[in-house]
Protein backbone atom coordinates (compact mmCIF):
# COMPACT_ATOMS: atom_id res chain seq x y z
CA UNK A 1 0.00 0.00 0.00
CA UNK A 2 1.27 3.42 -0.94
CA UNK A 3 1.16 5.58 1.87
CA UNK A 4 0.85 9.84 1.63
CA UNK A 5 3.93 10.35 2.67
CA UNK A 6 5.91 7.32 0.28
CA UNK A 7 3.95 8.99 -3.01
CA UNK A 8 5.23 12.11 -2.02
CA UNK A 9 8.68 11.04 -2.29
CA UNK A 10 7.60 9.03 -5.22
CA UNK A 11 6.28 12.20 -7.14
CA UNK A 12 9.34 14.39 -6.46
CA UNK A 13 11.46 12.12 -8.56
CA UNK A 14 9.34 11.61 -11.16
CA UNK A 15 10.50 13.47 -14.34
CA UNK A 16 8.12 15.95 -15.54
CA UNK A 17 8.77 14.81 -19.30
CA UNK A 18 8.08 11.00 -18.24
CA UNK A 19 4.70 11.26 -16.16
CA UNK A 20 1.80 11.13 -17.92
CA UNK A 21 -0.70 14.39 -15.81
CA UNK A 22 -3.86 14.57 -14.29
CA UNK A 23 -6.05 16.87 -15.56
CA UNK A 24 -7.60 19.86 -13.18
CA UNK A 25 -10.85 21.84 -12.53
CA UNK A 26 -10.31 24.34 -10.45
CA UNK A 27 -13.21 26.52 -8.81
CA UNK A 28 -11.42 29.84 -8.66
CA UNK A 29 -14.21 32.58 -6.59
CA UNK A 30 -12.99 35.84 -6.30
CA UNK A 31 -10.01 37.27 -6.98
CA UNK A 32 -9.02 38.09 -3.55
CA UNK A 33 -8.03 34.36 -3.48
CA UNK A 34 -4.91 35.54 -4.86
CA UNK A 35 -3.75 36.81 -1.87
CA UNK A 36 -5.77 34.95 0.61
CA UNK A 37 -4.76 32.26 2.92
CA UNK A 38 -8.04 30.13 3.49
CA UNK A 39 -10.07 27.05 3.22
CA UNK A 40 -10.09 27.17 -0.65
CA UNK A 41 -6.57 28.07 -1.42
CA UNK A 42 -5.17 25.37 1.16
CA UNK A 43 -7.84 23.03 -0.94
CA UNK A 44 -5.77 24.18 -4.11
CA UNK A 45 -1.94 23.36 -2.19
CA UNK A 46 -3.34 19.87 -0.24
CA UNK A 47 -4.57 18.48 -4.12
CA UNK A 48 -1.45 19.95 -5.23
CA UNK A 49 0.59 17.01 -3.35
CA UNK A 50 -1.29 14.44 -5.41
CA UNK A 51 0.46 15.57 -8.81
CA UNK A 52 3.61 15.12 -10.12
CA UNK A 53 5.52 18.40 -10.98
CA UNK A 54 4.55 18.97 -14.87
CA UNK A 55 6.88 19.76 -17.79
CA UNK A 56 4.16 22.90 -18.51
CA UNK A 57 0.54 23.89 -17.70
CA UNK A 58 -2.15 24.63 -20.34
CA UNK A 59 -4.39 26.83 -18.91
CA UNK A 60 -7.92 26.95 -19.79
CA UNK A 61 -9.77 29.87 -17.92
CA UNK A 62 -12.75 31.45 -17.91
CA UNK A 63 -11.48 35.36 -18.05
CA UNK A 64 -10.44 34.70 -21.65
CA UNK A 65 -12.71 34.60 -24.66
CA UNK A 66 -12.16 35.55 -28.24
CA UNK A 67 -13.45 35.04 -31.65
CA UNK A 68 -11.94 32.25 -32.63
CA UNK A 69 -9.38 30.09 -30.60
CA UNK A 70 -6.08 31.10 -29.77
CA UNK A 71 -3.20 30.43 -27.76
CA UNK A 72 -0.77 32.54 -25.79
CA UNK A 73 2.83 32.69 -27.54
CA UNK A 74 5.04 35.08 -25.63
CA UNK A 75 8.29 34.16 -24.06
CA UNK A 76 7.25 36.07 -20.60
CA UNK A 77 3.47 37.02 -20.14
CA UNK A 78 2.58 39.75 -18.37
CA UNK A 79 0.21 39.48 -15.56
CA UNK A 80 -3.27 40.66 -16.66
CA UNK A 81 -5.44 42.90 -13.62
CA UNK A 82 -8.76 42.34 -15.58
CA UNK A 83 -11.11 43.35 -12.49
CA UNK A 84 -11.85 46.53 -10.71
CA UNK A 85 -12.59 47.55 -7.36
CA UNK A 86 -10.42 45.41 -5.38
CA UNK A 87 -7.27 46.63 -2.81
CA UNK A 88 -4.17 47.94 -4.38
CA UNK A 89 -2.57 45.11 -3.03
CA UNK A 90 -3.86 42.89 -5.68
CA UNK A 91 -3.30 44.91 -8.33
CA UNK A 92 0.65 44.80 -7.16
CA UNK A 93 0.38 40.99 -7.64
CA UNK A 94 2.90 39.49 -10.40
CA UNK A 95 2.92 36.13 -11.94
CA UNK A 96 6.27 35.85 -13.70
CA UNK A 97 6.16 32.59 -15.21
CA UNK A 98 7.27 31.79 -18.51
CA UNK A 99 5.17 31.35 -21.41
CA UNK A 100 6.11 27.65 -23.59
CA UNK A 101 6.49 27.97 -27.61
CA UNK A 102 6.93 24.56 -27.91
CA UNK A 103 3.53 23.77 -26.13
CA UNK A 104 1.40 27.07 -27.75
CA UNK A 105 2.75 25.38 -31.20
CA UNK A 106 2.02 21.69 -30.01
CA UNK A 107 -1.78 22.46 -29.07
CA UNK A 108 -2.22 24.28 -32.16
CA UNK A 109 -0.89 20.92 -33.77
CA UNK A 110 -2.83 18.62 -32.31
CA UNK A 111 -6.19 20.48 -32.64
CA UNK A 112 -7.48 19.77 -36.45
CA UNK A 113 -11.27 21.08 -35.36
CA UNK A 114 -10.64 24.42 -35.99
CA UNK A 115 -7.65 26.97 -36.84
CA UNK A 116 -5.62 27.52 -33.85
CA UNK A 117 -3.99 31.51 -33.75
CA UNK A 118 -0.66 32.13 -31.63
CA UNK A 119 -1.66 35.28 -29.81
CA UNK A 120 1.47 37.56 -28.48
CA UNK A 121 -1.51 40.66 -26.97
CA UNK A 122 -3.01 38.39 -24.08
CA UNK A 123 -0.86 37.19 -20.97
CA UNK A 124 -2.33 35.34 -17.90
CA UNK A 125 -5.54 36.78 -16.60
CA UNK A 126 -6.79 36.38 -12.96
CA UNK A 127 -8.45 32.70 -13.92
CA UNK A 128 -4.68 31.34 -14.11
CA UNK A 129 -2.37 33.21 -11.78
CA UNK A 130 -4.58 34.10 -8.83
CA UNK A 131 -4.85 29.33 -9.03
CA UNK A 132 -1.14 29.41 -9.78
CA UNK A 133 0.83 31.13 -7.68
CA UNK A 134 -0.62 28.76 -4.76
CA UNK A 135 0.21 25.89 -6.78
CA UNK A 136 3.28 27.19 -7.96
CA UNK A 137 4.44 29.74 -5.85
CA UNK A 138 8.33 30.30 -7.72
CA UNK A 139 6.34 30.69 -11.12
CA UNK A 140 8.83 28.04 -12.34
CA UNK A 141 6.49 26.02 -14.83
CA UNK A 142 5.71 27.33 -17.97
CA UNK A 143 2.41 28.36 -19.02
CA UNK A 144 0.36 28.58 -21.86
CA UNK A 145 -3.43 30.10 -22.13
CA UNK A 146 -5.76 28.46 -24.15
CA UNK A 147 -9.20 31.03 -24.87
CA UNK A 148 -12.67 30.58 -25.40
CA UNK A 149 -14.89 30.87 -28.85
CA UNK A 150 -17.58 33.04 -27.82
CA UNK A 151 -18.97 32.38 -31.09
CA UNK A 152 -19.18 28.45 -30.52
CA UNK A 153 -21.84 25.82 -28.69
CA UNK A 154 -20.72 23.60 -25.68
CA UNK A 155 -20.83 20.36 -28.16
CA UNK A 156 -18.08 22.12 -30.00
CA UNK A 157 -15.80 22.63 -27.08
CA UNK A 158 -16.51 19.31 -25.78
CA UNK A 159 -14.47 18.38 -29.35
CA UNK A 160 -12.12 20.44 -29.06
CA UNK A 161 -11.02 19.94 -25.48
CA UNK A 162 -10.93 15.83 -26.62
CA UNK A 163 -8.05 16.59 -29.01
CA UNK A 164 -5.99 18.26 -25.86
CA UNK A 165 -5.66 14.63 -25.03
CA UNK A 166 -2.38 13.83 -26.25
CA UNK A 167 -1.01 16.56 -24.40
CA UNK A 168 -1.20 14.92 -20.99
CA UNK A 169 1.34 12.02 -22.09
CA UNK A 170 4.11 14.55 -22.74
CA UNK A 171 4.38 16.45 -19.34
CA UNK A 172 1.76 18.53 -19.59
CA UNK A 173 -0.80 19.96 -17.01
CA UNK A 174 -4.37 20.88 -18.47
CA UNK A 175 -6.27 23.50 -15.63
CA UNK A 176 -9.50 24.49 -16.54
CA UNK A 177 -10.35 27.34 -14.12
CA UNK A 178 -14.18 28.95 -13.40
CA UNK A 179 -16.51 27.88 -11.03
CA UNK A 180 -19.56 25.49 -11.79
CA UNK A 181 -21.92 27.65 -10.69
CA UNK A 182 -21.51 31.16 -11.33
CA UNK A 183 -24.27 34.01 -11.49
CA UNK A 184 -24.09 36.92 -10.14
CA UNK A 185 -27.52 37.98 -10.40
CA UNK A 186 -28.63 35.85 -7.43
CA UNK A 187 -25.80 36.54 -5.26
CA UNK A 188 -25.72 37.71 -1.76
CA UNK A 189 -23.40 37.82 0.67
CA UNK A 190 -23.14 36.71 3.78
CA UNK A 191 -20.15 37.20 6.39
CA UNK A 192 -17.28 37.48 3.69
CA UNK A 193 -17.40 36.33 -0.02
CA UNK A 194 -16.13 32.76 1.19
CA UNK A 195 -18.79 32.22 4.18
CA UNK A 196 -20.99 28.67 2.76
CA UNK A 197 -24.02 30.01 1.94
CA UNK A 198 -26.29 28.68 -1.43
CA UNK A 199 -29.31 29.23 -2.75
CA UNK A 200 -31.85 26.04 -2.95
CA UNK A 201 -31.20 25.97 -6.66
CA UNK A 202 -27.71 26.41 -6.79
CA UNK A 203 -26.94 23.57 -4.25
CA UNK A 204 -29.46 21.77 -6.20
CA UNK A 205 -26.68 22.41 -9.55
CA UNK A 206 -23.90 21.84 -8.03
CA UNK A 207 -25.12 18.01 -6.35
CA UNK A 208 -26.87 17.64 -9.80
CA UNK A 209 -23.11 18.33 -12.00
CA UNK A 210 -21.48 16.32 -9.46
CA UNK A 211 -23.79 13.56 -10.28
CA UNK A 212 -23.19 13.73 -13.88
CA UNK A 213 -19.72 13.77 -13.96
CA UNK A 214 -19.17 10.66 -11.86
CA UNK A 215 -21.66 9.25 -13.90
CA UNK A 216 -19.40 10.17 -17.45
CA UNK A 217 -22.99 11.52 -18.53
CA UNK A 218 -21.17 13.82 -20.96
CA UNK A 219 -24.33 14.22 -23.07
CA UNK A 220 -26.23 15.98 -20.31
CA UNK A 221 -23.31 17.64 -19.25
CA UNK A 222 -23.25 19.53 -22.89
CA UNK A 223 -26.52 20.07 -22.89
CA UNK A 224 -26.98 21.19 -19.51
CA UNK A 225 -29.38 23.58 -19.76
CA UNK A 226 -32.16 21.26 -20.64
CA UNK A 227 -31.67 18.98 -17.87
CA UNK A 228 -33.32 20.87 -15.07
CA UNK A 229 -34.00 25.05 -14.10
CA UNK A 230 -31.18 24.85 -11.47
CA UNK A 231 -28.36 23.89 -14.32
CA UNK A 232 -30.10 26.81 -16.00
CA UNK A 233 -29.35 29.14 -13.24
CA UNK A 234 -26.28 27.52 -12.83
CA UNK A 235 -24.68 28.59 -15.78
CA UNK A 236 -26.76 31.78 -17.44
CA UNK A 237 -23.58 32.55 -19.84
CA UNK A 238 -21.36 29.60 -20.58
CA UNK A 239 -17.36 31.59 -19.83
CA UNK A 240 -17.28 29.70 -16.42
CA UNK A 241 -18.44 26.79 -17.26
CA UNK A 242 -16.52 25.83 -19.86
CA UNK A 243 -13.34 24.93 -18.24
CA UNK A 244 -14.65 22.64 -16.33
CA UNK A 245 -16.69 21.04 -19.52
CA UNK A 246 -12.81 21.12 -21.09
CA UNK A 247 -11.68 18.88 -18.25
CA UNK A 248 -14.23 16.31 -18.38
CA UNK A 249 -13.68 16.10 -21.66
CA UNK A 250 -10.61 14.26 -21.02
CA UNK A 251 -11.45 11.99 -18.73
CA UNK A 252 -11.06 8.59 -20.17
CA UNK A 253 -13.39 5.69 -19.49
CA UNK A 254 -11.75 3.98 -16.44
CA UNK A 255 -10.33 6.79 -14.83
CA UNK A 256 -10.96 8.17 -11.62
CA UNK A 257 -13.22 11.95 -10.51
CA UNK A 258 -12.00 13.39 -7.16
CA UNK A 259 -14.10 16.36 -5.94
CA UNK A 260 -12.37 18.90 -3.46
CA UNK A 261 -13.34 22.62 -2.11
CA UNK A 262 -16.80 21.43 -2.78
CA UNK A 263 -18.98 24.14 -1.39
CA UNK A 264 -21.36 26.55 -2.66
CA UNK A 265 -20.75 30.41 -1.04
CA UNK A 266 -22.68 33.67 -2.37
CA UNK A 267 -25.56 32.41 -2.87
CA UNK A 268 -24.81 31.67 -6.00
CA UNK A 269 -20.99 30.36 -6.68
CA UNK A 270 -19.75 27.09 -6.08
CA UNK A 271 -15.76 26.59 -5.74
CA UNK A 272 -16.34 22.77 -6.02
CA UNK A 273 -12.97 21.53 -7.99
CA UNK A 274 -12.20 17.96 -9.35
CA UNK A 275 -8.68 16.22 -10.32
CA UNK A 276 -9.48 13.73 -12.94
CA UNK A 277 -6.50 10.70 -13.14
Amino acid sequence: MTTLGSFQHLTANWKAQDVPMPVLFIGHGSPMNAIEDNEFTRGWKNMLMYVPKPKAILMVSAHWETKGTFVTALQKPQTIHDFGGFPQKLFEVQYPANGSTWLAEETQRVIQSAPVGLDTTWGLDHGAWSVLRHLYPEADVPVVQLSLDYTKNTAYHYDLAKQLQGLRQKGVLIIGSGNMVHNFQYAQIRGDFNTHFGHDWAIEANESFKKLILENNYKDLIDFEKYSTALRLAAPTPDHYLPMLYAIALRESKENVAFFNDAVIGGSFSMTSLKIG
